[in-house]
């Protein structure tokens, strides 16, 4: 049985971050990263839209408004000296109707209170000179949004992680976890068995889809503490016609009680068109796209790029998000806590971690860092 300082569970973007910035924090600690898949980022982190957001969106004051700020320009600072492909597209939110202007006044100044302070709202003129196919009447832009190889930015943060001399641990499941007196027991299903059993003093939950099940593991009421996750699906389709259509990123005005930010048009860093995603809950994972859903993308597509045909779409991909419960109508934010009022010091959750969690990364990485 293998003694460390530092337990990282889940190998995806965040704990990526997590690992690169503990081991260059503290040089002479032991950490270990285990993850379910043979490598890492293998679910959400790499079945995302790739969109570094503004911040516009969350409540103020909040993790997810202040982690998206910070983590935006963290992220195009690291992009810029380590040579990461990214693309500051911009961001058009648009308006087709009275009903959705009044919309883009409550995002201007959502987004202000944010400390985001590069957002317009711009007319037809305005859209007509930024995007010619966009049909729209009004729209909020926000020249600071943009994509990133995000491929590329767990790359970085797994080698300067591995560098450091974090040891991954891939294949390794964890299976069970119990608190002890010299800290916590973690049990593992690893078919190298590598790691088939750690003991550790600190415990970083960042377990992504399956955070709430890490946190059950070791004792804590999930259904209590308002941790259990449900799965949202959304997919994505291409466009796979030749013709121009958008120059930068494309979303509709965000409907009230939708569970996402509607069907938005993305360009990823390689300069390729595609629409999503739609969002609906599911109750396993399962990545295939639904064909048939082509049609409600179509017709949510054209209500603001009308010279899209139905022919033009192809599914593309989908990602799973994790959801916390939604109560008396607000939306919830990211849970990143040490558990030692619920017994556990040492014990650190990441839970609901979805978007703008690639974003937010290098913030929440910070975040963590500074709880020890």
């Amino acid at each position: 049985m293998d003694k460390v300082d530092i337990t990282i569970i889940g190998g995806g973007i965040v704990g990526l971050a997590i690992a690169k910035e503990l081991s260059e924090k503290y040089p002479n600690k032991d950490i270990v990263v285990l993850e379910k898949h043979e490598s890492y980022g293998e679910e959400t982190s790499s079945r995302n839209s790739e969109v570094v957001h503004s911040g516009i969106y969350y409540t103020p004051g909040s993790l997810k408004a202040k982690f998206c700020v910070l983590g935006k320009k963290m992220l195009w600072d690291i992009c810029e000296k380590n040579n990461i492909l990214f693309r500051k597209l911009g961001k058009l939110i648009v308006a087709t109707n009275q009903e959705e202007i009044k919309q883009l006044d409550e995002l201007f100044d959502r987004g202000r209170k944010n400390g985001v302070e590069d957002l317009e709202i711009i007319g037809v003129k305005g859209i007509r000179d930024l995007e010619p196919n966009i049909k729209a009447l009004a729209a909020l832009y926000s020249p600071g949004t943009g994509v990133i190889d995000s491929h590329s930015i767990m790359k970085y943060f797994y080698q300067k992680a591995k560098d450091s001399g974090v040891m991954f641990c891939f294949g390794s499941e964890v299976t069970g976890i119990r608190k002890e007196d010299w800290g916590y027991r973690i049990d593992c299903r690893d078919r190298s068995l590598t790691c088939p059993c750690i003991k550790s003093r600190v415990v970083i939950n960042a377990a992504g889809l399956w955070a709430d099940k890490i946190a059950a593991m070791v004792g804590i009421d999930i259904e209590k503490s308002g941790y259990k996750l449900y799965y949202l699906k959304g997919e994505y389709f291409s466009y796979s016609s030749t013709c121009p259509l958008v120059n930068g990123l494309v979303y509709p005005t965000p409907q009230k009680g939708n569970k996402s930010l509607g069907i938005h048009t993305l360009v990823d860093p390689g300069g390729s068109i595609k629409f999503g995603p739609n969002a609906y809950p599911v109750d396993e994972i399962d990545y295939n796209v639904v064909a048939e859903h082509r049609s409600a993308f179509h017709q949510s597509i054209i209500t603001y790029l009308p010279d899209v045909k139905l022919e033009d779409l192809s599914p593309d991909q989908s990602g799973i998000r994790p959801k916390l419960a939604i109560f008396d109508g607000v939306e919830p934010d990211f849970i990143i806590i040490e558990e030692k009022e619920k017994g556990f010091p040492g014990f650190i959750n990441l839970i609901g971690i979805e978007s703008p969690g690639l974003t937010s990364v290098p913030a929440i990485s910070k975040f963590v860092s500074d709880l020890f």
